[in-house]
């Protein structure tokens, strides 16, 4: 019994921390010595989640937060490092499922379906809506030396 407590303790913690609010201000506060070693000017961007060309890579982390991705690689003879993050964007689908129905005689409604034949009754077709996120490009950070040299975000 005490096992299954702590199970079920460490299960409401991860959920828990992954809904912590993941904001430039949460950053920021996490953050103060990145934060105070920025010029009065980036302060102010990353407080409102901008970033510059020049920026440095500790601006856009408390700017954006963590990269989902990174890679490396050369441009014009000079290395460079690329940050992505991804969005994901909600789209409702239409679906429709045949399955089996619950016990009346002579028809019945599936949990997939209205109408129903047989002893178990057979379902008929079912309706019905989804919602899948579809993962997109939301931003690209290029760094040079350590300082952004391009950025792209996508229009919100």
């Amino acid at each position: 019994m005490k096992k299954i407590a702590l199970t079920f303790a460490a299960a409401v913690a991860v959920m828990l921390s992954s809904c912590v609010s993941n904001t430039p201000q949460t950053r920021i506060e996490r953050n103060p010595q990145l934060f105070n070693a920025l010029s009065a000017k980036d302060r102010q961007l990353v407080s409102q989640g901008l970033i510059r060309e020049g920026l440095t890579k500790d601006g856009v982390f408390l700017a954006w937060g963590a990269p989902d991705t990174t890679s490396v690689g050369r441009k014009g003879g000079r290395e460079i490092e690329e940050w992505t993050y991804l969005g994901h964007r909600a789209v409702r689908t239409m679906n429709m499922n045949v399955g089996m129905g619950w016990g009346f005689p002579y028809g019945g409604c599936g949990p997939w379906g209205w109408g129903g034949y047989g002893p178990w009754g057979w379902g008929g077709p079912g309706w019905g809506t989804d919602v899948i996120y579809v993962p997109y490009t939301a931003g690209v950070v290029t760094f040079r030396s350590g300082r952004v040299t391009e950025w792209q975000a996508a229009r919100r």
